[in-house]
């Protein structure tokens, strides 16, 4: 992985754990069952992961 390619996938997890955690406030779980969205920590790691996984799908590979 270069340079570019590791900022990337870091701004895809902060974006992500930003958008799990406004998920979280603004929808989130009314009777605590979900397994997700009933606590902010698991919907703000959530969130990262998946943010970290989407943005790293536009990394261009090298050819070598």
């Amino acid at each position: 992985m270069n340079k570019k390619a590791i900022i990337i996938t870091i701004l895809g997890i902060i974006i992500g754990a930003v958008a799990g955690y406004t998920y979280y406030v603004e929808i989130g779980c009314l009777t605590g069952s979900c397994p997700i969205t009933s606590k902010p920590v698991n919907s703000t790691l959530y969130g990262g992961l998946m943010g970290g996984l989407i943005f790293n799908m536009f990394i261009k590979n090298q050819k070598k």
